[in-house]
């Protein structure tokens, strides 16, 4: 690991990332098309195998050089900051978590479909995984303080702000006038549609093995951490 400036990890970070994001968004751009051609399952699978590696990849370098360029601000040493990190990170998960998940279309043991929804999650923001994205990306650059992560940061939340318009977009062509209703009903930014009348919340709609499934995910997390670090520094780059 390196702490002198403006290291090539900065840049070569932000490749890894325009490549998954080119990955990722045009593969579910071509999604109708290939479902045409090669059916639904097949193009889970073929995403997947795709998309996995490339994510592997991307946190593996992550990992390795966390610690890179500039250290801006150091606060690892103040008691509040490491339990409102990992609070941060449990809530980033919780909307990371997406409103389509089913394991068993995930696998392509059922078949994958695009839902459009309006419950749940999605009253607080039709783009969970965005807002997760920038909540974990806050917790960590937080946490680490260095120009890498702060890089890191920005590359991944302008990828999640792009899928913002690219996912509407998506909806709207498949959907047409019922993801218009759903759109003025909902909202981007957090409770918006809350605050202003358009939604209400329904706690119960929470109440789903989905969500303990999350909670036992940053369970695992937190006890992997030092595992995965340790894994990680194994890859020579």
């Amino acid at each position: 690991m390196s702490n002198s400036g403006l290291t090539t990890s900065h840049f070569v970070i932000l490749g890894l990332q325009l490549v998954f994001a080119i990955a990722h968004s045009g593969g579910a751009a071509l999604r109708p098309w290939a479902e045409k051609y090669i059916g639904a399952r097949a193009y889970r699978i073929l995403f997947a195998l795709i998309s996995l590696p490339l994510a592997v990849i991307l946190i593996t370098y992550f990992f390795n050089h966390r610690y890179d360029g500039w250290q801006l601000w150091q606060v690892q040493g103040v008691p509040a900051v490491k339990p409102v990190v990992w609070v941060l990170s449990a809530i980033s998960f919780i909307f990371l978590y997406p409103a389509t998940f089913n394991l068993l279309e995930i696998a392509a043991i059922q078949k994958p479909q695009v839902h459009l929804y309006e419950t749940g999650i999605i009253r607080i923001t039709r783009h969970p995984q965005m807002v997760g994205q920038v909540i974990w990306c806050i917790a960590h650059t937080l946490w680490l303080g260095t120009s890498f992560t702060l890089v890191t940061s920005m590359g991944l939340i302008l990828h999640h702000l792009f899928g913002v318009w690219h996912g509407d977009r998506r909806l709207q062509n498949r959907y047409g006038e019922a993801f218009t209703v759903v759109k003025q009903r909902t909202s981007i930014f957090p409770f918006q549609a809350v605050f202003d009348g358009r939604q209400s919340l329904q706690w119960t709609e929470f109440l789903r093995p989905a969500y303990l499934g999350v909670a036992i995910f940053v369970g695992l997390l937190w006890w992997l951490h030092p595992l995965l670090i340790v894994a990680t520094s194994r890859v020579s780059w």
